[in-house]
């Protein structure tokens, strides 16, 4: 008997995982003792970019984050698997990004036009899964693992007025309670700060109504300048150029190692998608930038990627923190 399509899409999933290892389920907690009382801001972070985009829904109308043009073309079914190849950026769910190391998520979100009530979905270019699923996934991970801390920044809102999301807030409220981090001095937010305090969420939430809630860290604290390139050169001198610019206080800083399709390179490579046109090709030459990179004060703090499995993207971020531990021996022996 064949499996389903889903049956093997979950297959795929389950074995694209077993790449990144387990054992970065708690990395934090593990980091040696000296790392604990070092900024957030300072250390290396693995993140994902468009965390949630492994399932979108072919099924239901495009979302309102697209152009018009597209939204008649998308009446035809053919437009929208099409849009689906180019939409996926990952392909592990919540739960099995948390356990491969990941620990901050890139997140868009919108209501769904002509729907009764005020639910709110993930969505790039298609509809994904909606918010509230998502944080009850991550709330699970994060009470198995008491000492792990995570990033969720909400930085694209779509067809969302002001009661879409005091409703929307409510939910991140109820899913995660005392867990919540209240915006604070950046440099004085460290695991030791997070673990004393029992805080294992930060939320990032780029759209005025932040002011209105005190564990809503405003936009600004995230920048995460975007190079919109094919080009893997133009990214690499786009992320040195914009590190050496990163503010050395007060903000995290997000380097989005990613490569973003042209409307022409989506019209050359149709039915292969970003996977097979992009991100392969790409990615040996962004790890090796990543492994070249060293976190502190002007250095990077959060990488993201796209398909993080494919590579050993996770362990790789998670191993420049062991270059502040030399750097602490060699001030102590000069």
């Amino acid at each position: 008997m064949r499996p389903s399509p889903a049956g093997r899409e979950g297959g795929r999933r389950r074995r694209a995982a077993g790449v990144m290892a387990e054992s970065n389920a708690d990395w934090m907690g593990s980091l040696p003792a000296a790392l604990r009382t070092y900024p957030l801001s300072n250390l290396a972070i693995p993140g994902s970019h468009d965390s949630f985009s492994y399932w979108v829904d072919e099924k239901s109308p495009v979302g309102p984050d697209q152009a018009t043009a597209i939204k008649r073309l998308a009446r035809i079914s053919l437009v929208k698997k099409i849009m689906k190849k180019w939409s996926v950026t990952q392909n592990l769910t919540f739960k099995e990004q948390l356990e491969g190391g990941i620990r901050y998520f890139d997140l868009r979100v919108s209501s769904k036009p002509g729907e009764i009530g005020q639910e709110i979905y993930f969505i790039h270019g298609l509809f994904g899964i909606k918010v509230w699923d998502g944080l009850k996934e991550i709330n699970t991970f994060l009470e198995q693992h008491p000492k792990e801390v995570i990033f969720l920044d909400f930085n694209h809102f779509y067809a969302m007025d002001d009661s879409h999301h005091h409703f929307l807030i409510n939910r991140i409220q109820s899913a995660f309670g005392s867990k919540l981090c209240s915006v604070e001095c950046v440099e004085y937010v460290t695991l030791q700060y997070m673990w004393e305090n029992k805080h294992q969420v930060l939320i990032f939430y780029h759209y005025p109504v932040y002011q209105e809630y005190s564990f809503l860290w405003p936009g600004n604290k995230m920048p995460a300048p975007w190079a919109n390139t094919t080009n893997v050169h133009k990214l690499i001198q786009f992320l040195e150029t914009t590190l050496e610019e990163r503010s050395r206080y007060g903000t995290f800083h997000v380097s989005q190692a990613i490569l973003t399709p042209r409307v022409r390179t989506i019209a050359r490579h149709l039915i292969r998608g970003l996977k097979n046109t992009l991100v392969h090709r790409n990615l040996p030459m962004i790890l090796n930038w990543v492994k070249a990179q060293k976190p502190g004060v002007m250095g990077v703090n959060i990488i993201t990627s796209d398909f993080v499995e494919l590579v050993d993207f996770a362990a790789t971020v998670i191993a420049l923190n062991d270059l502040l531990l030399e750097e602490d021996e060699s001030a102590t022996k000069s």
